[in-house]
């Protein structure tokens, strides 16, 4: 009678770029602890009590989650793999599914994979109160305690308490996110709570609940789930039914609409970490004696209430007040803290203007580990390649560049054409055009090397992949 996780993962974070960006968005960062916030939601359903968790999450990010729980010491975790996002109701069809083939009475607890919550023993005593309203055949959401009048959540309104389920309620209704006003009534009259994105319910209710209210989502992920395939360890959707599903949450394509929904109200510490803003409030253990917050290499001088952020350049800021600042390699962001939740707009300009900033870092993660471009130029780019403890890259050929490597880390083997060479600490290797080769870390520390790129084209798309250990050729 395990509860069994249900991690959500397809969000792309756009109000914490330039961190947060689609190809690696914010649950894959730590934000709130040295663990990421994939990772800090696994540990909190991992253990005595529950299954291995179902991840659901984006083909592109297969690795980086399949690494990250390895990392974390999470176990057996089944990772399911959308060919594209479609919202929360597909997602969560898809892990009812696999999940109903075992056990249809299985209570599954689905969660965001980049919430924070502070006070976890309250999480799971109001997980135990849900999981006896789910087996009575409810699903039920957690409702948090407003600390303010919060316009950037949605909210719910209790109702008539459960019999034989304490402290669990029925749900009124549920209500968009209000105005300020609202919001103000909402929280003087004690009633209505936010809608955290949790829910706890059976297998079957789930399933019954969308066929009853939203059929076109079964009716496309049922067939997604039959034609799966494994890939490695994962499973992957099939493409063109999956595809078809609706893109729509399952607020609206279910809980909105359903007379099973209930709420437990919960006094968590939680936080979608939806802005800037929210990773400063986030942050008060830590604030100085002026309300500034500094992660990474910062210094802050006669400022008052900032949030300053470096992953690497040192940034220091002067007689700011309510400023957030946050600096990666390649983007710099300055904005209020009032202003936090129009990073948005920003982004959609930058996609708009096919800014490549807008979604991908200059850091670029594989499933062999990673590379990272330093210089671009007319006919040539340099790169820094780096490559875990026993893992390889594919072997490949190119058509219109040929390549230099220098060890500056480690230990490689290179097979290039056929021969295997030995590269220790600055030593190198020339690969001509068109030639077969690989790379590989054969030690028990990482490898880092530096790579030049000559020729006509330089693009990743000019790569002819012969044989790859992750399923790629």
């Amino acid at each position: 009678m395990s509860v069994v996780p249900v991690i959500l993962s397809g969000g792309t974070g756009t109000r914490l770029w330039p961190l947060s960006r689609e190809g690696y968005p914010k649950q894959f960062w730590p934000l709130v602890s040295d663990r990421t916030m994939l990772q800090e939601t696994a540990a909190r359903a991992n253990g005595p009590g529950f299954a291995p968790p179902v991840v659901v999450c984006n083909e592109a990010h297969r690795f980086l989650v399949a690494e990250q729980l390895r990392a974390a010491r999470i176990e057996k975790a089944r990772i399911l793999l959308e060919p594209a996002g479609r919202n929360s109701a597909p997602a969560i069809a898809a892990a009812a599914l696999l999940v109903r083939d075992a056990d249809p009475d299985a209570v599954l607890w689905i969660l965001a994979a980049d919430h924070a919550i502070a006070d976890v023993a309250r999480l799971h005593a109001a997980l135990d109160q849900a999981v006896v309203a789910a087996r009575q055949g409810m699903i039920v959401t957690f409702g948090m305690r407003p600390t303010g009048p919060e316009t950037g959540y949605g909210y719910i309104e209790t109702g008539a308490g459960l019999s034989g389920a304490p402290g669990v309620s029925a749900v009124a209704r549920f209500v968009e996110k209000p105005d300020a006003r609202t919001a103000a009534d909402f929280l003087a009259g004690g009633r209505h709570l936010w809608n955290s994105g949790m829910f706890v319910a059976t297998a079957a209710t789930l399933l019954a609940e969308l066929a009853a209210h939203a059929p076109a989502v079964l009716a496309a992920v049922e067939p997604a789930m039959a034609g799966a395939t494994a890939d490695l360890d994962f499973q992957r959707l099939a493409v063109e039914p999956f595809l078809a599903a609706p893109a729509i949450s399952i607020d609206y394509a279910v809980m909105e609409r359903t007379a099973k929904a209930a709420v437990v109200p919960a006094d968590i510490g939680w936080s979608d970490l939806g802005s800037w803003s929210a990773l400063w409030d986030a942050a008060a253990a830590v604030r100085d004696a002026e309300g500034n917050v500094g992660v990474g290499p910062v210094e802050i001088v006669a400022s008052r209430g900032c949030y300053v952020r470096s992953e690497g350049i040192l940034t220091g800021v002067v007689g700011l007040e309510d400023i957030v600042v946050v600096t990666t390699d390649d983007a710099v962001l300055v904005a209020p803290r009032a202003r936090a939740q129009d990073v948005k707009l920003l982004v959609d300009r930058l996609r708009a203007a096919g800014r490549p900033e807008a979604t991908g870092h200059r850091r670029v993660y594989r499933p062999w580990g990673h590379y990272e471009g330093l210089i671009q130029g007319d006919r040539f780019q340099v790169k820094q390649i780096g490559v875990r403890p026993g893992q390889k890259l594919s072997l490949q050929k190119h058509f219109h560049r040929a390549e230099h490597w220098v060890v500056v880390h480690g230990t490689a083997i290179v097979h290039r054409d056929g021969e295997d060479l030995l590269l220790r600490e600055n030593e190198s290797v020339y690969l001509p055009l068109g030639c077969v080769h690989r790379l590989e870390n054969p030690g028990k520390i990482p490898l880092t090397l530096i790579e030049v790129q000559v020729g006509s084209y330089t693009g990743e798309d000019d790569i002819v992949r012969i044989e790859d250990t992750y399923g790629r050729a």
